[in-house]
């Protein structure tokens, strides 16, 4: 499963509905280290598409979810389950260490 690009409009059914664990990646084009972390979120997508949903949220084109999960830094990962944010954390992280995020 690809990275999903989550919006205001789909926000409601794709995440706070989801069956399973959302990793949500706050980031922006101009952002260098999002742009590092992009291809570790890409193999999440691929590795994880069975036991959890990955998705990107541009904070340039979806203001008010940044400002919803009071995102000031980017790259933000976020965890939901069950409509709730159950960890996060700012800045660049190895894979191991966003896989350990998730409850799995």
């Amino acid at each position: 499963m690809s990275v999903m690009h989550i919006t205001k409009e789909n926000f409601t059914q794709e995440v706070l509905h989801a069956s399973t664990p959302v990793l949500l990646d706050f980031w922006a084009p101009w952002c260098g280290p999002c742009r590092m972390l992009a291809p570790l979120i890409d193999q999440l997508a691929e590795e994880l598409e069975d036991s959890a949903k990955v998705a990107k949220i541009d904070v340039d084109a979806q203001p008010e979810l940044a400002s919803l999960f009071g995102v000031v830094s980017i790259p933000t990962l976020i965890v939901m389950q069950d409509g709730k944010v159950v960890d996060q954390s700012v800045g660049l992280k190895a894979k191991h260490q966003i896989k350990q995020m998730l409850p799995l």
